[in-house]
């Protein structure tokens, strides 16, 4: 009887979880309409609710009623679940008992306390621990399985297979569930090696084409692989979604790490294309004389759009590193360039006045913009090009963009108070919804919502809760104790 009682909770609880989903598997299996295409023929689409009269904002979130099982650590996959948590999604991170994603102790700065490279890529999820060895442990994560829409990794190749969790047994329990994984490499001789973010801009073609000419290959300072890669992985998990509204099932979403620095350098690839042709002309070293090899060359600060550019010096850069702005010679405003820097002879004259004659004296026309640029701050030149439409931008440290109001006020960088390390601040959502408003919270302690989840979630009576613990599938082993003297 007993037994009966728990499982009709349980079933209630699912029933409930997936309420606004049999919602949609209703929406798509209704009658289609037929609405005319732009060439005169019919296509089909979705009914659709007619529009909220809300305000704007107070509508819900956009991905109200997804849930979202995370299985992922460190960066690549807490950057996509962090902006599916971002824009409304249940997220329900899984950790180790008592150890948590890696990072919650790595370059800690507060002692005791979760380090920024956990709090700033975890807000606005929910944390449970669960022993995935465990019989009950196993028991549990197969009912998350059923409770949930989407599951989201970043193991090492192989690892969820390990776990019990392969593609046929999720779809056993949940045919809706769209599994999304982030991995090193796609399909092919090296999809079984382990990679890192600076691996991964190497392995993209990024830092090949990275630095000066005469030095090494460099890799950049923004996280393209990973960070890069999790948005990626985050617009196909959105597209999963969307496609299943159809189907009324899940699929498997890849994001490779080469693949995503690849997407992120595909001007490089344009470029090496158009080396078969001739040389680069937009790049200095084919005005400096210097031949080109048979491969896209690294080219320092040179503008990768087909426009002449360079950082400059500006006032204070003896003892400021970051007094310097970034400079575009942008044809259609040349001349205005030339009567700011005190040159408007330039503005008729053959060697200056159209932008080939130009790519051969590049060096020394931004030798010249930098002795004006040098009398000013990057701010002042900021300010005096924008009214040029001179294109123009400043060398921000991260302390004055930590400071910037304006990101303050956009929800940009935002200001998040955590229960032990107190303020710290965060990159809030970086996409802006009119009618989703992000409100930023803290990442969560260590298993904090264990308890609600199992609950709230799984629809666990508190007897069966207290039975789970009590076989350790929730928590790390106690050590024994020490023996005391006698």
């Amino acid at each position: 009887m007993a037994k009966s009682k728990k499982t009709k909770a349980r079933s209630k609880a699912r029933a409930a979880s997936k309420k606004v989903a049999r919602k949609v598997v209703k929406l798509a299996s209704s009658k289609k309409a037929k609405t005319p295409a732009r060439n005169g023929s019919a296509r089909t689409s979705l009914p659709l609710p007619p529009p909220s009269k809300k305000p704007y904002g107070q509508a819900g979130k956009a991905l109200d009623g997804v849930r979202v099982l995370d299985f992922t650590h460190v960066q690549s996959g807490p950057t996509c679940t962090q902006l599916l948590a971002y824009m409304g999604a249940d997220v329900i991170k899984v950790e180790r008992p008592g150890v948590g994603d890696i990072t919650r102790g790595q370059l800690v700065d507060v002692k005791g306390a979760d380090s920024l490279y956990f709090t700033m890529l975890n807000g606005n999820k929910r944390s449970i621990t669960i022993d995935s060895k465990h019989p009950e442990g196993k028991r549990v994560l197969d009912e998350l399985v059923k409770a949930c829409d989407v599951l989201v990794e970043n193991f090492a190749p192989g690892a969820l297979d390990r776990m019990g969790l392969t593609w046929e047994h999720i779809h056993k329990l949940n045919p809706r569930m769209i599994v999304a994984s982030v991995k090193g490499f796609g399909p092919g001789p090296y999809e079984d090696c382990k990679v890192y973010e600076n691996v991964a801009q190497c392995a993209g073609g990024a830092a090949s084409t990275t630095g000066f000419r005469d030095g090494p290959p460099l890799v950049t300072g923004a996280q393209i692989g990973d960070s890069g890669t999790g948005l990626h992985l985050a617009l196909g998990i959105v597209a999963a979604l969307y496609q299943r509204i159809r189907t009324g099932r899940g699929q498997k979403v890849l994001a490779a790490m080469q693949d995503g620095v690849l997407n992120l350098a595909r001007v490089k690839l344009r470029d090496q294309q158009r080396l078969k042709h001739g040389p680069l002309k937009e790049y200095s070293q084919y005005g400096e004389g210097i031949p080109f090899g048979d491969a896209v060359p690294r080219a320092g600060n040179d503008s990768g759009g087909g426009q002449p550019g360079w950082i400059l010096k500006c006032k204070g850069w003896e003892t400021d590193p970051n007094a310097y702005i970034y400079f575009i010679t942008q044809a259609p405003v040349w001349e205005a360039i030339c009567d700011l820097i005190g040159k408007p002879e330039w503005k008729t004259d053959p060697d200056y006045v159209t932008p080939p004659a130009r790519l051969p004296r590049l060096k020394q026309i931004f030798a010249t913009i930098e002795e004006w640029t040098m009398t000013k701050t990057k701010f002042e030149v900021m300010e005096i090009c924008n009214k040029h439409d001179i294109p123009v931008g400043p060398i921000l440290s991260m302390k004055e963009i930590a400071e910037e109001p304006s990101l303050r006020k956009t929800g940009t960088v935002v200001e998040v108070d955590h229960p032990v390390r107190g303020k710290y601040l965060t990159v809030g959502n970086p996409i802006k919804l009119s009618d989703s408003p992000c409100e930023v919270k803290r990442s969560p302690l260590l298993g904090e919502h264990t308890d609600e989840i199992l609950t709230q979630v799984l629809g666990f009576k508190k007897d069966e809760v207290a039975r789970i613990k009590a076989s350790g599938a929730l928590t790390a082993p106690e050590k024994p104790e020490k023996s005391k003297a006698a």
